[in-house]
């Protein structure tokens, strides 16, 4: 095997890999939907959600630092960031059912948190033609 094939065969073990997680994800879900407890008392939950919240700032300030700076990693932090909200509406309204405070989640959810994380999918995509790629070695 040469050195050119080398990308393709890296390409492979990582989709391979993907392939393996998905599957063990699949398994470890059934186990975890069969086995989990539906109501549970939590410790740490203040340090939990300011945990959580701080991981988001901190990608939504990447995202607008390299945007401010144009740089082409933006797309990874943009992305990061429209995952870390997905994940935030969907904890906040999934943990808020059968409380007070569903209606807020809720809410937020849908008017702040999903609409501004199809919003970065959506600018992701519109730039992607824009990201000038690095030419492989060797083309």
């Amino acid at each position: 095997m040469s050195a050119a094939d080398a990308p393709e065969r890296h390409r492979r073990h990582t989709l391979e890999l993907l392939t393996l997680c998905a599957v063990g994800l699949v398994l470890w879900t059934v186990l975890l939907a069969l086995t989990l407890p539906s109501d549970y008392h939590v410790h740490q939950w203040r340090t939990t959600w300011v945990g959580f919240d701080a991981l988001l700032v901190a990608a939504m300030a990447s995202t607008a630092y390299l945007g401010w700076r144009k740089h082409r990693s933006v797309v990874i932090t943009a992305l990061a960031t429209a995952a870390l909200l997905i994940c935030d509406a969907w904890f906040d309204v999934s943990l808020a059912i059968g409380t007070p405070d569903i209606w807020i989640s809720a809410v937020l959810a849908v008017l702040v948190e999903v609409p501004m994380a199809a919003f970065l999918i959506h600018r992701v995509y519109a730039l992607l033609p824009a990201v000038p790629a690095r030419p492989r070695p060797g083309r």
